[in-house]
């Protein structure tokens, strides 16, 4: 086999597409010299109807203007195309075709079934040529499409093919099919047959039937997802060996420059259903690392229960940034409406350089996300999100043929994070970037998230594939995660203390103390009095929400001796108290209960495992001119748990609580903090009295 041939790829590009960059790329990757034609399209609509005749009149047009005759030619179509290999195993297996000019091949017979029977046989493989991909001798490729006299907008498939199925033509140009797919892949009819071979630091496309590792493989007709999923792997965008090695390519740094010159932002922030720790979200917003005058906020709100926390942050932040346009339930405008204008205003605004979308139930931990998403300069990215605990996420690995969730093989390898990168695919929401000049040449149509038939957000996502626009996933860093909103009650003044299943994990970061998981390592639990333990367990937030939830309610007991709220209905030591089960909270005071504090019980008394069971669990309040104190007493408890849900000082004056056996008072209650203390025989106490002001602390009396 010689290899003094000289090889060159012809493609023909209208346009610069983010396929037509991959393909390139792939090019480069082998030192491929490419060729290509920048021409108007008129060659007819691909996805559907037969065209690409213009493909061969520019063709016909280069061929004329290359001389030398022992160039051979590969011509291939480029945006859903990627090389997995070199000229040098290309030519190789070019020369052993034994043929001047050899074909892709193809499974299905397209456009013209009635030339079924014309094609030759084949010992094994695919019978019918496929035009997406061809390569020869210059002199034979010439005598090939010399012929042609046809419209732009004419099949160039149904051309070579009918010079193929013509035996005395096909013998003349000396002309075959890669029936065994050595050299070309072409993906429709053949999903099942191709799969990622991962080698050493590269990844080869594997035809399992004919056990061949194609050159190049191509997406043709509807399989264009799955050459974008095959191109996050081939030839060695990512690998096990070295991870993502296209990652850090074509960065846009943001780190020189000053406030001012940083790109301009339109952020699109949707509210459509109740939510829980939507202030939490605006806080995180206010935290977002970027200059905020080069922020243009659109807030849509659909959901009259949340317009007092977006009031609430226009008006103390509104002013901090270069724009705000909200839109209010009273508008009745739907979601989808709603996000096309906000596109619409970034697309008009000409300083407008990107537009990040935002959801209310997206929880963004990462303080630099938006600068990492730009400095990845492209054209669409999302930050992986995930539900704590769950494999679900803001992306989709695959689509089906209905244009709905599929998974990929790949999709949980992502979402756990054993596949670190920046991933091409098919579905992004929730939190997305994408630069504004495609609003104003690819995503023109200002209907990008209407649809009859879609969603929203598959809508947005199927106009960008229809408009041939990668979208992109990274996991390069953590960035966060999603509320679930399922299960969400809005009857009570703070919902948020109700989602302590719903949503675990940021209840536990607004309501349980910062230092709560310092409390065993480094040693934080006091003893102020014999077997009496303190910890810290509420946060201020917590402690104020409980407080105020209370006085929502506003049902205090009498403080009198009858208590129809207990069994038995005869109170010793009667407060004046609201009952965690009056404002249906004993459930997550159970799981509180269970999840905070039985911990610190079992390591505080060994040998004791708490079933955290509670018959009694409220919040008392005193008053000087209300119930300032209270008697000693034993709880009918084993132990009890005292939360002190203010501040001495600065709420009320005097307060506390004394242990009549070993003479031992707490008269500094701190704000949040628990004591923890047997409830009969050893431990007789007393409250003193509040002298000013009024004091509120959190009781339960655990395992009756």
């Amino acid at each position: 086999v010689t290899f003094s041939l000289k090889l060159l790829v012809l493609t023909v590009a209208t346009q610069e597409t983010d396929g037509f960059r991959r393909f390139l790329k792939s090019a480069r990757n082998f030192n491929y010299t490419v060729l290509g034609r920048g021409q108007k399209w008129s060659g007819g609509d691909y996805m559907s109807a037969p065209g690409g005749g213009q493909k061969v009149r520019l063709l016909k047009e280069a061929l004329q203007e290359t001389k030398s005759e022992d160039q051979v030619l590969l011509f291939t179509d480029s945006y859903d195309a990627v090389f997995a290999s070199g000229p040098k195993e290309l030519l190789r297996k070019f020369q052993q075709a034994k043929h001047k000019v050899v074909f892709s091949s193809e499974r299905l017979i397209w456009p013209d079934r009635h030339l079924e029977d014309k094609h030759p046989h084949v010992r094994e493989g695919n019978r019918f040529l496929g035009s997406g991909g061809f390569m020869g001798y210059l002199s034979n490729i010439r005598e090939m499409v010399s012929n042609w006299t046809g419209e732009d907008a004419d099949s160039d498939q149904l051309f070579f093919t009918k010079i193929y199925v013509d035996p005395d033509k096909r013998k003349s140009i000396n002309m075959t099919v890669d029936s065994r797919c050595r050299l070309f892949q072409n993906l429709h009819g053949a999903l099942d047959d191709v799969v990622l071979k991962f080698e050493d630091g590269r990844v080869r496309a594997r035809n399992v039937l004919y056990d061949t590792l194609p050159v190049l493989i191509h997406g043709n007709g509807p399989t264009k997802l799955q050459i974008n999923y095959m191109g996050n792997y081939i030839p060695k965008s990512w690998t096990f060996e070295t991870g993502c090695t296209v990652c850090q390519d074509d960065l846009r740094s943001l780190a020189a420059l000053k406030d001012s010159e940083y790109p301009l932002v339109s952020i699109g922030i949707f509210i459509q259903q109740p939510t829980p720790f939507v202030s939490v979200f605006f806080e995180r917003l206010l935290k977002l690392e970027y200059p905020k005058d080069r922020l243009k906020l659109f807030i849509y709100n659909q959901e009259p229960h949340h317009e007092p926390q977006v009031s609430s942050f226009l008006r103390d932040h509104g002013g901090l940034y270069q724009d705000v346009r909200s839109i209010t339930p009273k508008e009745d405008m739907d979601s989808a409406a709603a996000r096309d204008l906000a596109l619409d205003i970034c697309r008009k605004d000409a300083d407008c350089d990107y537009f990040f979308n935002l959801d209310i139930e997206v929880v963004l931990k990462n303080e630099k996300t938006l600068k990492i998403l730009i400095e990845q300069n492209l054209p669409v990215v999302a930050p992986m999100i995930t539900r704590a605990g769950r494999l679900w996420s803001n992306f989709w690995g695959a689509v089906s043929a209905e244009g709905y969730y599929a998974r990929s093989e790949d999709y949980v390898d992502i979402v756990q994070g054993r596949r670190v990168g920046v991933w091409n695919v098919p579905y992004v929401s929730n939190v997305y970037l994408l630069k504004a000049h495609l609003l104003r040449s690819q995503l023109k149509d200002s209907a990008v998230f209407t649809s009859h038939s879609l969603d929203p957000d598959m809508a947005f996502c199927h106009s960008l594939r229809s408009a041939g626009v990668f979208m992109f996933v990274t996991n390069m860093q953590t960035f966060g995660r999603i509320l679930s909103t399922e299960n969400y009650q809005s009857t009570h003044l703070h919902n948020d203390l109700w989602q302590i299943f719903e949503n675990p994990v940021d209840w536990e970061e607004r309501y349980i103390h910062q230092n709560y998981s310092r409390i065993m390592r480094d040693k934080l639990i006091e003893t102020p009095c014999p077997d009496v333990y303190w910890f810290p367990v509420f946060s201020d937030v917590a402690c104020n929400h409980l407080v105020e939830e209370m006085e929502h309610f506003g049902k205090w007991s009498g403080g009198g001796n009858t208590d129809t709220r207990i069994q038995g209905g005869y109170e010793n030591v009667p407060t004046i108290d609201i009952h965690m089960n009056q404002i249906n909270f004993e459930k997550e005071w159970q799981k509180f209960l269970v999840e905070y504090v039985a911990p610190i019980t079992e390591k505080m008394y060994p040998g004791y495992y708490t079933k955290a069971h509670f018959e009694l669990a409220f919040v008392v309040r005193y008053r000087p001119d209300e119930q300032p104190s209270l008697r000693p007493h034993h709880d009918a408890s084993t132990f009890t748990i005292n939360i002190a849900l203010n501040q001495l000082g600065q709420d009320y004056q005097g307060g506390g609580c004394r242990f009549l056996r070993y003479d031992c008072s707490i008269q500094a209650p701190r704000k949040g903090w628990a004591l923890m203390h047997p409830g009969r025989l050893t431990h007789y106490h007393e409250g003193l009295p509040t002298t000013a002001g009024t004091r509120y602390i959190a009781v339960s009396f655990v395992d009756p």
